[in-house]
């Protein structure tokens, strides 16, 4: 099966022992973007991926037991207050299982928030944590690390079995890295938060494998690498844009097998303007133009097949973007928590994996090479540095933004 395959880990968010008008969706989508342009200011020179539905699922949970000024700058960052109703309702559309085997997607996402035996939570916390995000609540001995590691480890696994055939060596170390940083808090520790976001989509109108060619791909500095490029002939929405700046881009939709979930990919129109570009004047506003912009055209697509894993720190991310007594001993307020416990946050890791392929390729597959027959149809053809939005169309989440500069790095 043809698939698109994401796996998101929100690794931790520790909360330590004692120490001293827009819409909704407007606002869900600025809070995504301003994440990825924050990102992209430190990795500026590699692919990322980030998962904005799963950092706001954690910080979620978080405000659910904030109180204070360190609500108020959730609040703020996040543009909405979780307590609301119509919010927590708008929020809980895209969590859980929205798809199958059968119908060829899968998205789940779903929230763990680990727990030091002996720490007494309140009954109120409790019972909103358990029902936000499919989460779970789960005791842990912090103090002893290879039983923390083994119950992490294990709900994860839980979370996402099927995309664990797509983990390498490589992203297993990863993770062993991970884990190292995990052990050298854990005798502080007293909850961990994680978050996990897996999907599996196939194309609505699939690509072939025999239609793949080796074909150069420009990176921003100018120089050339030959990539799979996958090719498919087809109707598709595409839409022409402008930038404050007055640059055009285009945005091309590819839907999944259920219609429920597109990936919009936009590309500088222009081979000389850099993405960089496109990635600072990128609004909610502007992509919300996308739904009404769109246009069904005949078209042939060039797509490179890529695959990529972006991990980083989010702590100086989202101090930047104004959540910062949460990580505080001094002014963190977790009240709704936990009474007497002092809790604040230590610090918060990202991770997240996508994989971009035809029906049955393998990373390791050798690439077919084929003439493709001449078209009078327009070309759509994402040979140079772009950036993509997995979206979910009736609530407009942005649940994965992230952008290829170098569709051969296999990072």
């Amino acid at each position: 099966m043809h698939q698109l395959s994401v796996t998101c880990l929100l690794l931790c968010l520790w909360l330590l022992e004692r120490c001293h008008g827009n819409s909704h969706n407007d606002l869900r989508t600025q809070f995504g973007i301003s994440l990825y342009q924050t990102l992209t200011e430190t990795e500026n020179n590699s692919n990322l991926i980030v998962s904005p539905a799963s950092v706001s699922l954690c910080l979620g949970l978080l405000q659910l037991g904030a109180r204070g000024n360190t609500l108020a700058q959730l609040e703020e960052t996040l543009g909405y207050d979780v307590n609301d109703a119509r919010v927590q309702d708008i929020l809980s559309r895209p969590q859980g299982d929205l798809g199958n085997s059968s119908d060829g997607v899968r998205l789940q996402l779903a929230n763990a928030l680990f727990v030091q035996s002996g720490v007494k939570l309140l009954p109120e916390f409790t019972q909103h944590a358990l029902g936000w995000g499919n989460s779970s609540l789960l005791s842990v001995n912090f103090s002893n690390p290879n039983h923390t590691h083994s119950r992490l480890q294990q709900w994860t696994r839980s979370q996402s079995k099927a995309d664990d055939h797509l983990q390498t060596k490589e992203e297993q170390l990863q993770s062993s890295e991970s884990q190292e940083e995990a052990s050298r808090l854990d005798s502080l520790l007293q909850m961990a938060l994680l978050s996990t976001v897996v999907f599996h989509g196939a194309w609505q109108k699939q690509f072939l494998f025999t239609d793949t060619q080796n074909l150069p791909f420009s990176l921003s500095d100018g120089s050339t690498v030959k990539v799979p490029m996958m090719y498919q002939s087809t109707e598709v929405n595409i839409g022409h844009f402008r930038l404050p700046s007055e640059q055009e881009y285009t945005v091309l939709e590819l839907l999944y097998l259920d219609r429920s979930l597109r990936l919009l990919v936009a590309l500088p129109s222009d081979r000389k303007t850099p993405l960089a570009q496109l990635e600072k004047q990128l609004t909610a506003r502007a992509v919300g133009l996308w739904d009404t912009g769109l246009r069904r055209t005949k078209m042939d697509i060039f797509l490179p097949r890529f695959k990529m894993q972006s991990r980083f720190n989010l702590k100086p991310v989202l101090q930047s973007l104004g959540i910062s007594d949460v990580f505080s001993p001094s002014a963190a307020d977790f009240r709704g928590i936990s009474d007497g416990e002092g809790l604040f946050v230590s610090e918060a890791f990202h991770e997240a994996r996508i994989v971009v392929t035809e029906e049955g390729t393998k990373a390791a597959s050798a690439t077919a090479m084929v003439l493709l027959k001449r078209s009078r149809s327009a070309v759509f053809k994402a040979d140079r540095p772009f950036l993509f939005i997995l979206r979910q169309i009736s609530t407009g989440s942005l649940l994965f933004i992230g952008r290829v500069l170098n569709p051969a790095e296999m990072s």
